[in-house]
């Protein structure tokens, strides 16, 4: 079966927007669009259920139940309870929060961190900041060439036994090599480690089965995976209620509140029940059926194998050149369709010619200032990136070759 982009499309306004339009879109790392359904429960939420959720009258039901609805849903389709989901401002300040509940959990215990180079600076740094209580701080380098990380070099981590968090990516948002969470995860828990996932740059190309990966937390961005601009936590119950609250004190008792020390965006959080609406309509147009989570995993299949199938030209075109250095596996299966090259001068003024020939991309260091300086790339000049997700069409990516032909 293969995914319909034509239906695909209908479902995103921004494919008819004639400002949006008018490029080809390859900035999908840094924001997707939004699909309709996500528009209109946002726009229903503003027009008719603005009130303070949950009280005793219609339009506070309303918006209570729409809220509750986008956690259970997507709870369900991740395989996890619905209190194991959490909400806030942005992946980077449900990260920081977590990150003060562990400084609490860890202080004096003797124990370890695990973090590596390969990170997003909102998975590393606030990792890092621990020794400043004393914690101990290891880093999980990768490959000089590849990037990559190699599972042996956590082991050597993990041998001594005091290992106690190990955080890491699914994919980095400049290599973009999908890492083997299950394993790594699997490790970790024989080692007595818990493991904190940053899917942000994974997510958009399908949601996680949270069970099959084994983690104890897995964090993206609504903002990225077709919805609104909200951070999305998972954080299993063993070791949410383990780790110290960070909300008010009288809601640590609720786990999807335990940890979130500010009032939430009611109106996104309800919005992000169009996220699990787009997933079932998608679903139900393939005809793949099943539970949530069943009906979940389908689709990620279908957007995996649309996405590698629409990236390999663009590999294969890059890797051809030899004025250039592309970041990651060459080969579209092992990776996320985010594609970063190195470029023989400053990378932002060839986005800029990039956007002058239909093309929106953008360049820099995208907060990726770890793994570069690790791959020897030189920051002032930073990479180009490219990205793409499931409504990436191969006549796209064939007008992009062709403007990367004409600017570089």
């Amino acid at each position: 079966m293969q995914l319909d982009l034509k239906f695909v499309r209908t479902q995103f306004p921004a494919f008819s927007s004639p400002v949006l339009s008018s490029h080809a879109f390859f900035e999908n790392a840094g924001g997707s669009y939004p699909c309709i359904q996500v528009v209109d429960r946002l726009t229903r939420f503003y027009r008719d259920r603005k009130v303070q959720p949950y009280g005793p009258y219609p339009g506070a039901q309303a918006g209570g139940a729409e809220m509750d609805e986008a956690r259970d849903r997507l709870s369900a389709m991740m395989g996890v309870v619905p209190d194991e989901v959490s909400f806030g401002p942005s992946t980077s300040a449900n990260t920081y929060v977590l990150a003060q509940a562990v400084r609490k959990w860890l202080a004096g215990s003797g124990g370890a961190v695990v973090v590596t180079d390969q990170d997003h600076e909102a998975n590393s740094g606030v990792w890092r900041r621990l020794a400043e209580e004393g914690i101990e701080v290891r880093e999980w380098q990768v490959d000089r060439e590849t990037g990559a990380l190699e599972l042996s070099s956590l082991a050597a981590l993990l041998a001594d036994g005091r290992v106690k968090l190990i955080c890491f990516p699914h994919c980095s948002n400049v290599i973009a090599e999908i890492n083997d969470v299950a394993a790594i995860c699997a490790m970790a828990k024989d080692a007595g480690a818990r493991t904190v996932v940053d899917g942000v740059s994974y997510a958009p190309h399908g949601f996680p089965d949270i069970p099959a990966l084994g983690c104890d937390v897995y964090l993206f961005s609504a903002y990225k995976t077709y919805g609104p601009h909200q951070g999305i936590m998972v954080i299993r119950e063993a070791f949410g209620f383990d780790l110290p609250g960070q909300g008010h004190f009288f809601n640590h008792g609720t786990l999807y509140k335990r940890h979130t020390p500010a009032g939430p965006d009611h109106a996104q959080i309800a919005a992000c029940a169009g996220m699990a609406d787009y997933i079932d309509a998608l679903a139900a147009h393939h005809g793949i059926a099943g539970d949530p989570a069943a009906r979940n995993r389908g689709v990620h299949d279908l957007m995996r194998a649309q996405e590698v199938a629409v990236i390999q030209p663009l590999l294969d075109y890059l890797s051809a050149r030899n004025d250039l250095r592309l970041l990651g596996p060459r080969e579209a299966e092992r990776r996320a369709p985010t594609v970063a090259v190195e470029l023989d001068r400053a990378a932002e003024p060839v986005s800029e010619d990039l956007g002058r020939n239909g093309i929106a991309c953008w360049a820099g260091d995208f907060y990726a200032v770890r793994p570069l300086t690790a791959l020897g790339i030189d920051l002032e000049k930073g990479v180009l990136r490219m990205s793409a997700v499931h409504y990436t069409s191969a006549d796209e990516v064939a007008q992009l070759i062709e403007a990367l032909d004409r600017v570089l």
